[in-house]
């Protein structure tokens, strides 16, 4: 291999020489400023560092943030009322740390008591309460009792046979009917009550029990049908019955057709000849049904019959009979008729004439 300094010129020239001079300088300069920038970036981040390629940052030492605590409470501050309940044992509490059980669902809001419930104590009447009635149909009702008797005043009660299905409302209006009405009643008579004779309460069923027709107030436990009304005495006020004296059963009237909306007795139909039917049934402008007509009482005695006719009557005018014999008087034929002969078996009948005067 020849070399020679010509060719060298020749082939390397200076101005090639500077050229490759400075892109190694420049790529001396280029590793420098890489390295100095990935020194100076672990104390700063990069902002153009979008892929991560740059070393992570080294965050500096957290110190938490000291919270002040609140000042004791002085002894002479008044005690708060608002204080909570103390916590069920045995009950989570929500709000308690590291409980990981699930909150209790809320229980649904209890039903609110009614005004007629509150009312009707057991100084008034023994009622228990009892779940609504939810019938085929409008058949049932809301806030319904078990009407099993009446407390009176003076503490004894009417038990009510059988007892009753009634709303509040109309329970109440039976114990202030019988309270405050059929109570001196009994007084009048010497004695009290003892009974209330219950024929129907609350019965899902049609009116006069007919297939078809509207919706009676006894499936709506509106209405109470009464028969009687047994006294201490051993007694009964029989509010059909025409043997009870007409003024105490119009007494009767009175009071039921003041307080109730229906009064259905004898008169209206033949359905309540043997019984009073009372409800509340809600009306058009307060409209009153009061049907019940009070019968003249039966006679408690028979007529008597006609007195016997005495001895010394004249005789009575008789037109002539057969069977008179032959030969009686004329007297024996006036005063009564000649019975008739019984003929004797074997012998034949003898011919009866007419009794006259026999010619001598």
């Amino acid at each position: 291999m020849n070399f020679s300094l010509p060719d060298f010129r020749r082939k390397w020239s200076c101005r090639g020489y500077m050229s490759a001079g400075a892109a190694m300088v420049t790529v001396a300069l280029g590793l420098t400023l890489v390295l100095t920038e990935r020194a100076e970036a672990r104390k700063y981040a990069s902002p153009l560092d979008i892929f991560g390629i740059a070393a992570p940052r080294p965050r500096a030492k957290v110190h938490s943030a000291r919270i002040p605590l609140p000042k004791p409470r002085p002894e002479e501050a008044p005690k708060a009322s608002d204080e909570a309940p103390p916590q069920v044992e045995g009950k989570p509490s929500p709000d308690k740390p590291g409980d990981t059980r699930p909150a209790e669902a809320a229980r649904p809001p209890e039903k609110q008591v009614s005004a007629c419930r509150l009312a009707l104590t057991e100084e008034i009447a023994i009622a228990p309460s009892i779940p609504d009635i939810r019938g085929p149909g409008a058949c049932g009702g809301e806030d319904l009792v078990r009407l099993e008797a009446i407390v009176l005043p003076d503490k004894r009660k009417v038990t009510v046979k059988p007892a009753a299905i009634l709303r509040c409302t109309m329970a109440s209006a039976i114990a202030d009917w019988v309270r405050k009405d059929m109570v001196p009643l009994a007084a009048s008579l010497g004695t009290t009550i003892s009974d209330l004779d219950n024929f129907d309460s609350f019965e899902c069923r049609g009116r006069n029990r007919i297939a078809g027709a509207m919706l009676s107030e006894h499936g709506k436990a509106n209405a109470l049908d009464v028969r009687a009304i047994k006294l201490a005495n051993g007694q009964s006020i029989g509010l059909t019955d025409r043997t009870m004296s007409r003024d105490v059963r119009e007494r009767v009237l009175h009071s039921v057709c003041t307080r109730f909306s229906t009064v259905l007795g004898p008169g209206s139909d033949w359905y309540h000849e043997d019984h009073i039917h009372l409800d509340l049934a809600q009306r058009r402008n307060d409209y009153r049904i009061c049907q019940w007509n009070v019968w003249d009482p039966l006679p408690q005695v028979a007529p008597l019959l006609p007195a016997e006719r005495p001895e010394e009557a004249p005789p009575r005018e008789v037109a002539a009979k057969p069977g008179a014999k032959e030969g009686a008087d004329d007297e024996a034929a006036e005063k009564s008729p000649a019975p008739e002969d019984k003929t004797a078996p074997g012998k034949k009948a003898q011919s009866h004439k007419p009794a006259t005067k026999k010619r001598r």
